[in-house]
């Protein structure tokens, strides 16, 4: 029965491909990125206003931040008038979508490198636990910096003619 219901509900939903780009009320969305079949300019100034806050993109490199501004501008000089991606022209469609794709990758991933997180921590020598927030490019950095360290300090042990562990 269940399954029933799921495909007469799937069989009644429209069709991607009837995507339109029209106005509309819902705006961008972090989590479900950049959509075509809602309002494109209303997601494009809310995709500025997210850049420039300060916070929801905070660790998106500068040239990716670029390259998203870019291929909003291109996805808005293509589509034009359009009220439909259907009233695209194929190869003009497919630009778009390109486009939308890799705005969406570039988002995605500074999203996920923004996210803050939190963990309880005893500091060496104390008894009391501390709160360490950091984001998920923050704690990368580190543990990068710190393996670094680690094999710079190997090749410091290691003396010529002896074998070194590891190496």
């Amino acid at each position: 029965m269940y399954k029933l219901v799921l495909l007469s509900l799937l069989a009644l939903t429209p069709l991607a491909a009837n995507a339109t780009i029209g106005p509309g009320d819902d705006s961008f969305s972090p989590e479900k990125g950049l959509d075509l079949s809602r309002s494109f300019e209303v997601q494009r100034q809310a995709i500025f206003k997210a850049l420039a806050d300060g916070e929801t993109y905070r660790e998106i490199p500068s040239q990716d931040r670029q390259t998203v501004k870019e291929s909003l501008d291109r996805i808005s000089g293509l589509l034009g008038d359009a009220q439909n991606a259907d009233q695209l022209p194929e190869a003009t469609r497919v630009e778009v979508f390109n486009e939308q794709e890799r705005v969406n990758t570039l988002l995605t991933k500074a999203r996920e490198d923004s996210r803050l997180v939190c963990t309880r921590e005893k500091k060496v020598g104390s008894h009391r636990t501390t709160n360490s927030c950091k984001t998920v490019a923050e704690r990368r950095r580190d543990m990068e910096e710190s393996q670094n360290a680690l094999r710079r300090n190997m090749r410091v042990a290691c003396v010529p003619g002896v074998s070194c562990p590891g190496i």
